[in-house]
């Protein structure tokens, strides 16, 4: 029994030691790299020297800098819960029909998530633009005038949030389709048997069930929003670059445009933090909630 419970560790670890060593080059190594680089002064390559935490007090001190933690966070707030409680009531909606008009549906939610970030560019960019665009006629309709939403910046952030919403849904909707699929029917049966009604299964049932499943939403949307990029660098060509730009927009320009490795490793650093703890504290505070 000694060597067959032996033999079964050692086929275990054989299993796991590719992803292990994958983990460890790739994921592991860079991190401390880019940690050890953002105490020296380094070009974005070669070497450098040791500057101690001069690149994150000048980090503190950059007005640009703090400008990019706001609108990354501004963008958080106006993506993670309304991408989660929209793909949410998609869900309920879509788990109601039947053969393939479900299907269908469903497959037209979760198109815009297959689409690559260019694709979804144009889209938008053509729907939005001032001139020709067919948006712009609600715009007319609401307001009485046009407008620029990709050059006014009270309008852009919101309108980039929204586009994300738009592509990355359908994988809520997905996620979330799963978890109602796994509640078994008998329950609202039996609900329904002692008189509850369809807002107090929900409030009962359903809520708590896919609680799990909105855990893992939130989650999964923090961290994308949180390293957001292609949207607002795509978007904003042509503008006002500087007052719309985002945490790994400013890693961008800090590293690959001014070649300031050691200062753009030091940004990158942050933001790693940043999306660890926050990452990890909600994870434990939804976890928590729906254990009580």
């Amino acid at each position: 029994m000694q060597k067959s419970g032996r033999s079964e560790h050692l086929y275990a670890l054989a299993l796991i030691l590719p992803f292990v060593l994958v983990y460890l080059v790739w994921f592991v190594y860079p991190t401390i790299k880019m940690v050890q680089l953002s105490f020296t002064d380094a070009p974005l390559i070669g070497d450098g020297n040791w500057v101690g935490a001069k690149n994150y007090i000048k980090l503190l001190n950059d007005r640009l800098f703090r400008a990019a933690v706001w609108n990354t966070s501004y963008f958080v707030l106006l993506t993670v819960i309304p991408n989660t409680l929209i793909g949410l009531a998609i869900a309920l909606m879509v788990s109601r029909l039947k053969g393939f008009l479900q299907s269908a549906i469903l497959a037209a939610f979760f198109l815009p998530y297959v689409l690559p970030v260019s694709v979804v560019y144009l889209i938008w960019q053509w729907v939005l633009d001032l001139q020709y665009g067919i948006a712009q006629y609600g715009f007319e309709a609401v307001l009485g005038r046009r407008v620029p939403v990709f050059r006014a910046i009270p309008w852009f952030l919101p309108t980039v949030a929204w586009v994300t919403i738009w592509w990355t849904n359908g994988f809520n909707v997905l996620l979330y389709l799963a978890g109602l699929r796994a509640i078994s029917p008998e329950i609202y049966e039996a609900a329904a048997l002692d008189g509850a009604n369809r807002w107090d299964q929900f409030r009962r049932i359903t809520w708590p069930l896919i609680w799990p499943i909105t855990v893992l939403v939130l989650t999964i949307q923090l961290i994308l929003q949180l390293k957001i990029f292609d949207q607002v660098y795509l978007y904003s060509i042509g503008g006002r670059v500087d007052a719309t730009m985002t945490m790994v927009q400013y890693i961008y320009k800090s590293a690959f445009v001014q070649n300031h490795g050691g200062y753009g490793a030091a940004a990158a650093t942050v933001l790693f933090a940043i999306v660890v703890v926050f990452s990890i504290l909600q994870y434990q505070l939804l976890r928590a909630r729906g254990e009580r």
